[in-house]
């Protein structure tokens, strides 16, 4: 009986070695995945909001084109022949010297 009874006890701490391995992992987790991401999207926030007319942006569907003028939610970007499109600020996705420069630094 008293065999048994430190057989559960010894189980027992098989359990806390895993509640520790499981935390380590979410720690692990949070470094590598979620706190990157976060800071990846506040940067981009904070580009976007420093944003002014005349900057040379690319949207997330690609299209280069010049800010012509800043509202409050949308950008009016100029695009070739002087044709002008309305966009949500949400759209900008990077600067269009780091768009020329990604090809080249991905064919390294």
């Amino acid at each position: 009986m008293i065999a048994t009874i430190l057989l559960q006890a010894g189980g027992g701490g098989l359990g806390v070695q895993q509640l520790i391995m499981f935390g380590l992992i979410a720690v692990v987790f949070y470094f590598f995945m979620i706190r990157p991401q976060v800071k990846k999207q506040k940067d981009q926030k904070k580009y976007v909001q420093e944003l002014k007319k005349g900057d040379k942006i690319v949207t997330t569907a690609g299209i280069h084109g010049k800010i012509y003028e800043v509202a409050d939610t949308t950008f009016l970007v100029e695009v070739e022949n002087g044709a002008r499109i309305r966009f949500d600020k949400s759209a900008v996705s990077l600067e269009a010297s780091k768009a020329l420069n990604a090809p080249a630094a991905a064919a390294k």
